[in-house]
Order: C-alpha cells, then sequence, then structure tokens
C-alpha cells in the first residue's frame, strides 16, 4: 500500500510488527546525503516514532555490519548490508539504479537491508547477508522473507560484453534467463541467490518497478538523471 507522511510518500509492506517501506520521489523527496538527506532521515524518524535509522557509507562492496549494542553507524561506517534485532531501530539504504533488498526473519526477530549493484550482485551480497544472519541469529532459510525494492530492471538495464561475459560464467545462474541481448535482470540474479540459501520463492516479494521507466510512481534514477538525481531510501523496522 502507499502511504504518506508530511509530503513523503512510501510504499508500505506489514508483516505482524515488522513494516518494510520503499521511498519514493514525489514532491522531489530525496535522500541523497549531503543534500539535506540527512534532514529528510530525520524526518522519517519522527513521523514514524522511531528510535533511529541507522545507514552506511556504501561503498559497492561486499561489506556486511551487524549493527548491535555498541554499533548505531550513521554514515561513517563503510558496508552495504546491515543487520540488526534491535526493535524500533529501522536500518536502511540508499538507491537510484542499484536494487535495494529488504530481509526480515520473525522467528528470530531479525532484519535487514542490502544495497546491490552489479558489483554486490556479482559478488552475491544477498546471499551473503541470509548466510550472516543464519550465522549471527540462528536464522532458517525457511523463515526468511525478502523484499526487492524499486531499481533498474531488465527492460532497461544494458550492461558491457564484457560484463554480461562475467555474469554468464558464475555456475548459480546457469540455467536461469538473466539476459536479453545485453540487458541484465539483476532481479532474478538476487532471486537465485535467495532461493539458494533456502528462501523459498513465495517469501519473495517484488515492487515491480523500474526506476528508469516506471509510470507508476516518481522515482530516482541515475543513469537517467546522472548527477542531478537523488536518492531513493528503503529501510525496515520492528514495532
Amino acid at each position: 500500500m502507499i502511504i504518506e507522511k508530511e509530503g513523503m510518500r512510501f510504499f508500505h509492506h506489514i508483516d505482524g510488527n515488522f513494516n518494510i517501506i520503499f521511498s519514493t520521489a514525489e514532491n522531489n523527496l530525496s535522500f541523497k546525503l549531503g543534500d539535506c538527506g540527512e534532514e529528510k532521515i530525520n524526518e522519517v524518524k519522527r513521523v514514524l516514532n522511531l528510535d533511529d535509522v541507522y545507514y552506511l557509507r556504501q561503498i559497492h562492496s561486499s561489506n556486511i555490519i551487524i549493527a548491535e549494542e555498541n554499533c548505531a553507524p550513521h554514515g561513517e561506517v563503510e558496508g552495504d548490508a546491515i543487520i540488526t534485532n534491535k526493535e524500533n531501530i529501522a536500518v536502511g539504504v540508499f538507491t537510484a539504479d542499484c536494487v535495494p533488498i529488504l530481509l526480515w526473519d520473525k522467528e528470530k526477530g531479525v532484519i535487514a537491508s542490502v544495497h546491490s549493484g552489479w558489483r554486490g550482485t556479482f559478488d552475491k551480497i544477498t546471499k551473503e547477508t541470509v548466510k550472516a544472519m543464519k550465522e549471527r541469529y540462528g536464522c532458517l532459510g525457511e523463515n526468511i522473507k525478502a523484499y526487492i525494492g524499486p531499481h533498474i530492471m531488465g527492460c532497461c538495464y544494458e550492461v558491457s560484453e564484457e560484463l554480461k561475459e562475467k555474469f554468464l560464467k558464475d555456475e548459480l545462474y546457469k540455467n536461469i534467463d538473466i539476459f536479453q541481448e545485453r540487458n541484465l535482470n539483476l532481479q532474478k540474479c538476487i532471486e537465485a541467490q535467495l532461493i539458494d540459501e533456502g528462501i523459498t520463492k513465495e517469501k519473495i516479494y517484488h515492487t515491480n518497478l523500474c526506476t528508469y521507466c516506471s509510470n507508476t510512481a516518481k522515482l530516482h534514477s541515475y543513469r537517467k538523471d546522472n548527477l542531478n538525481s537523488g536518492r531513493l531510501l528503503s529501510f525496515i523496522f520492528i514495532k
């Protein structure tokens, strides 16, 4: 469903006391850090009555951060996935074509947010985040759910022949049509990573919104708007 809070419009999915939220670019909403993004994060914190919003300095890596007692990152820690079991604390990632993935385990009370561009997808950061949830908190693949948010989809994401060859060499995607000519389907890659970790397809949700061409919602796209592009915020929290 779509919710609006003080001019900020979001896609909101509720699963018990787990809240999965993807921002839009409606009313020029942007969470680009250094460009009033921090102020908008504080607004989200206030209107949703959250204790805090954790986020990382994203570097297109496979670094996964566990946010527990002595870790409350606000952009000073480098990484591209963040996991916590704290309640009323949101963990979020910024995107403008890359894929945001939100993960949750209702049995263990664990949540995670993942930022996965082509590098993160190639390095399987989503798969590694699920593995970290299992190792640190005892999560089971069968209990984990995932939501893949707005990103540049296979309809619009053309990549180089060299990058195409790299992905096609990966055994995980051997029997999956992840390309249409040179257009890469990141969503199919990420689905394969999740399924490989025991998450059933029925527990993988999608907004099915392309940041580059969607007419359903106004979204930020770096490929379309270049340096003028804002940032979307995708986040999850337990109430």
